[in-house]
């Protein structure tokens, strides 16, 4: 017997994440994992180490809470969003039970963290202008009773779009009692105004995941955060593994979230912002590139042969993602000479 045949039998079948780093290849111009380009300098005492972290570190939680303008027992810190995902779904579903509903396309984690602990995807696909299909996932709520959690990404990733906030009030209400919705709020930063924040005064039923990966240039740190009624976040302390923040995990997101951290946060944002209009119009004047509205720190274009230029860009050196979507190529923005890079190649390889 192989050392395979021991594992679960979902372990074998699963397909596992393609990350960036795992699928992204080599160059210089790494514009495939919704990274930011600043490399922001932090300092680490190196005290305390000899003993464990707090789980959740009370000047951590503080500044987060206010930060996101929540109550403090409306706070769980964790490794990444990602982890936040992986807790809902061990706090509300019973594995070979229980179902998820996920929002194709979308951020692949949700359905693989649910396929890897024997939870049931099912798929409502986002409507053709890639918005929610409300009428969709009431059948399928009407034909699946084990459906725990709903998730759903806005700014969307790999679209770009955000989500009517009518249709997330909606589904907050047809849901109440009956399943969590998961609103992933990673890129919420690039887009402030559309923040569903305000909406955990009125549903208990909320989950809102956060991330200081992207806006905050911190993806090397994991460190992220759930947002949501003090009932959650009780049921997911229960189940997060024990001193789950190292040390200088919480030293480095203090200070990304003080005062002046939050400053030069707001004002990398801003840098970000441009590039992504510059890049915007430029790749919109291009023949045959259909450049898609984006409120995260990336665009979604659809091209023909966006499968050879996706290859010669990586010949090139320059690294972008390829998604779910058809003829599509997801670019990060970077600094402006990044940016610039990929459009002179892009504008290049169209010409010929």
């Amino acid at each position: 017997m192989s050392i395979e045949k021991l594992a679960r039998e979902q372990v074998q079948a699963l397909t596992p994440y393609q990350s960036a780093r795992r699928i992204g290849g080599s160059g210089d111009v790494w514009l495939n994992a919704n990274e930011s380009p600043f490399d922001n300098a932090y300092t680490v005492s190196g005290q305390g180490l000899n003993r464990y972290s707090s789980c959740q570190p009370d000047a951590l939680i503080n500044a987060y809470a206010d930060y996101a303008g929540v109550a403090t027992n409306q706070v769980i810190t964790t490794r990444g969003a990602d982890e936040g995902i992986d807790l809902l779904l061990r706090a509300f579903c019973e594995p070979n039970q229980d179902s998820v509903l996920i929002c194709p396309p979308t951020y692949g984690m949700y359905a693989v963290s649910a396929e890897n602990q024997g939870i049931a995807t099912t798929q409502v696909p986002l409507t053709t202008d890639w918005q929610l299909d409300i009428a969709g996932i009431d059948s399928a709520l009407e034909t699946d009773a084990n459906i725990k959690l709903i998730f759903v990404c806005s700014p969307n990733n790999p679209t770009g779009n955000l989500i009517n906030r009518d249709d997330i009030e909606a589904l907050l209400t047809r849901t109440q009692d009956r399943a969590i919705v998961v609103l992933d709020e990673a890129y919420i930063e690039f887009s402030p105004e559309a923040t569903c924040t305000d909406l955990l005064a009125r549903f208990e039923n909320l989950a809102i995941l956060r991330t200081l990966s992207k806006a905050f240039a911190l993806a090397g740190l994991r460190c992220g955060f759930t947002l949501a009624s003090p009932a959650i976040i009780n049921l997911m302390l229960k189940v997060i593994p024990p001193y789950p923040v190292p040390v200088p995990v919480a030293e480095i997101a203090e200070q990304a979230l003080s005062e002046a951290g939050l400053a030069r946060m707001k004002y990398q944002v801003l840098d970000l912002i441009a590039n992504r209009a510059y890049l915007q119009a430029g790749l919109s004047m291009l023949p045959g590139v259909e450049v898609h509205p984006g409120f995260g720190n990336y665009l979604l274009i659809t091209l023909d042969d966006a499968e050879a230029v996706f290859a010669r860009l990586g010949r090139a050196g320059m690294i972008v993602r390829q998604t779910a979507v058809a003829n599509s190529l997801r670019i990060s923005i970077g600094n402006r000479d990044e940016c610039e890079k990929v459009l002179a190649f892009i504008r290049q390889q169209l010409s010929e």
